[in-house]
């Protein structure tokens, strides 16, 4: 395998603590893969010392790579401070959808038996966020208004990228938008929807309206779903999808941004959660999120090799917890790097073996 690049943009509070062992599970003397990190410091203090200058390197330099993980940041309050660094990372790859996907977790009961993945795939960009608003009049006449926009191509790529999930993880498309009240606006995504679904008759689709959609998550389960939604739906969703396997531990988010085929060029993973500042120094915090991230990573390399490291990561991860390696919100009393020390441990052992049978 030829040498990559891994942009690392470091953050705040646990976000950088759950960073680093990840970084240590992805670091080539336990994978064998050839693999160099390029570090961004992303901290809430450098992001204000370089007036986010930083978070547009970092963002360029995924342009160039192809390939990052991020650390969980803080967004200060203030509207004159330096803002979301995602929302910079997302203009900045021109990211188009973002992917996470809920899963069972091995020795962890998920809500009513619930035992397939899920992935939401939702717009990265447009809908509710970053919609211009306004307040006109006065006490109880005082009416508020807001100007969203979707676009055919963002649309457009989240309805291929539904399907080129659905067809890695032989599920089914299922869901959708308000399309019958929203003909115009909803409805344009609908249409992308059945557009794609024509040209991969091979995947199974069901397009639900979206509250319909949620209403069905918690009578239907035993297959893979893949569901594709709006910015802010998808939001909701997907944090709904995950708290259903029982944390939010076992899943990874995916920033991607799509090639004019709608194939992915540019991936950014990172753990869906935040950056929990009560738990900050005290090596209680659930990598495993972070762990899975660089995982995920790894299969938009390309490459057999880098395939197999990313498959023996998730089965180490999903291991260790079976076996009773498990931190504190999983019922356990591992810490942070005592989790990371017996994945990496579990990864070692699995690529040896494999090495051996191959």
């Amino acid at each position: 395998m030829e040498r990559k690049t891994i942009v690392v943009m470091e953050g705040d509070q646990t976000g950088q603590e759950l960073l680093e062992e990840a970084l240590r599970v992805l670091d080539p003397s336990v994978t064998g893969l050839d693999v160099e990190f390029k570090r961004y410091d992303l901290s809430l203090e450098n992001r204000r010392k370089t007036r986010n200058e930083v978070v547009d390197e970092a963002a360029r330099a995924m342009c160039e790579t192809g390939l990052g993980i991020k650390a969980a940041t803080v967004t200060p309050e203030g509207a004159d401070d330096v803002g979301s660094p995602n929302a910079i990372l997302r203009r900045g790859i021109n990211g188009t959808v973002i992917v996470r996907t809920g899963r069972r977790i091995p020795g962890v009961n998920p809500l009513m038996g619930l035992h397939a993945p899920i992935s939401v795939v939702r717009m990265a960009v447009d809908d509710a966020y970053g919609a211009e608003e306004r307040r006109e009049g006065e006490g109880l006449d005082e009416v508020a208004y807001r100007t969203e926009k979707i676009s055919r191509k963002v649309c457009r790529g989240v309805a291929e990228f539904a399907f080129i999930q659905a067809r890695k993880m032989r599920a089914k498309v299922f869901g959708g938008p308000k399309w019958t009240v929203s003909p115009v606006y909803e409805g344009m995504l609908k249409e992308e929807m059945d557009r794609a679904a024509g040209l991969n008759r091979d995947i199974r689709y069901e397009p639900q309206l979206i509250d319909a959609t949620y209403a069905l998550l918690l009578s239907t389960y035993g297959e893979p779903m893949v569901i594709p939604t709006l910015n802010r739906d998808g939001d909701c969703m997907s944090d709904m999808v995950l708290q259903m396997f029982g944390s939010i531990a076992g899943a990874e988010s995916l920033l991607i941004a799509l090639d004019d085929d709608e194939n992915p060029e540019v991936v950014m993973s990172e753990a869906p959660h935040g950056t929990a500042p009560s738990l900050e120094g005290k090596n209680v915090a659930n990598p495993m999120a972070m762990i899975l991230a660089g995982a995920a990573l790894l299969t938009y390399f390309h490459d057999e090799e880098a395939n197999q490291v990313s498959r023996a990561i998730y089965e180490a991860a999903f291991e260790s917890v079976l076996e009773g390696t498990r931190t504190a919100e999983l019922g356990g009393s591992a810490g942070t790097r005592e989790f990371a020390d017996e994945v990496i441990r579990h990864v070692k052992n699995k690529l040896e073996v494999w090495s051996a049978l191959a």
